[in-house]
C-alpha cells in the first residue's frame, strides 16, 4: 500500500522578501498565533486569518465580570430585604449602583481594547 505524502516530505515553497517585509509577515503570523509557515500556507490557500485574543485582556474581563457578579449579589440581597443588609442606607445602595455603572464602563473599555487591539 502506498504511503500518503506529508507536508514535511514535500518540497517547500520559497518566498523572497526584504527583511522588513519578513518582519511584517512574521508579526501578522504571531498576531494570528501561527508559525510563519502555517500562516503563509493558510493565506495562500485563501483561508481567512483570525487573530488570537490577548490573554491578559481576557483575564481583565474575567476579573471585571467577577466584580459585577459580587456587586449584583449585594444588590439582590438588599432588594430581598435580607436581615444581613437591613442597615444599608439608600446612599449605600446608590453608591453600589454607581459602582456597578463604573464597572460596566471598565468592562466596555477592556472589550474595546480586545476588539481594536
Amino acid at each position: 500500500m502506498e504511503e500518503k505524502p506529508t507536508r514535511k516530505s514535500s518540497p517547500p515553497i520559497k518566498v523572497y522578501c526584504l527583511p522588513d517585509e519578513r518582519q511584517q509577515v512574521q508579526a501578522q503570523a504571531d498576531a494570528a498565533g501561527l508559525s510563519l509557515s502555517a500562516y503563509l500556507l493558510r493565506v495562500g490557500l485563501g483561508y481567512e486569518i483570525h487573530g488570537i485574543l490577548d490573554h491578559r485582556r481576557v483575564h481583565d474581563l474575567a476579573k471585571v465580570n467577577g466584580d459585577l457578579g459580587r456587586l449584583g449579589g449585594l444588590l439582590k440581597l438588599w432588594l430581598s430585604n435580607d436581615d444581613r443588609v437591613a442597615g444599608f442606607s439608600v446612599a449605600t445602595i446608590l453608591a453600589l449602583l454607581s459602582k456597578i455603572e463604573d464597572t460596566q464602563a471598565e468592562l466596555r473599555a477592556v472589550m474595546t481594547k480586545v476588539v481594536r487591539g
